[in-house]
């Protein structure tokens, strides 16, 4: 089974490890200690936990699945196009719109906004140090 450490349940949470420790003490979160005395999350808890988090904000309905909330950082307007970019945590996401749209929102820098994905391509990565033998 997949463990992680509090720092690394704090990351993938995108949240700092002392919120993830406050979750814990407060029995929201299980976690065990390791043969070492470290605290850790069982990837099975960590998802269910995470999964439990998810909101849409507004109470909508929608078929998109991928919300990313985020600070927009960078907003490039010509005459007919905009250039959105967000910062959600650890990650970019750019958005390619009409000027318009970007005008009605009222997207500048500094304003909270959620880039909603919706795709039926999407590549999905396991980095090689996390890989298993099992494989």
């Amino acid at each position: 089974m997949t463990t992680f450490r509090i720092s690394e349940a704090a990351t993938l949470l995108g949240v700092s490890p002392d919120t993830v420790r406050r979750w814990v003490d407060a029995g929201r979160l299980t976690a065990r200690r390791d043969e070492h005395g470290h605290r850790m999350v069982a990837g099975t808890d960590l998802a269910a936990f995470a999964r439990a988090r998810i909101e849409t904000g507004d109470g909508s309905v929608s078929s998109a699945r991928n919300r990313l909330s985020g600070i927009v950082t960078d907003v490039l307007k010509d005459s007919v196009m905009a250039q959105v970019e967000i910062a959600a945590g650890p990650y970019r996401v750019v958005s390619l719109m009409s000027r318009q749209a970007a005008d009605e929102m009222g997207l500048e820098v500094g304003k909270v906004a959620v880039a909603v994905i919706k795709s039926t391509n999407v590549v999905v990565e396991v980095p090689d140090h996390l890989r298993t033998a099992a494989q």
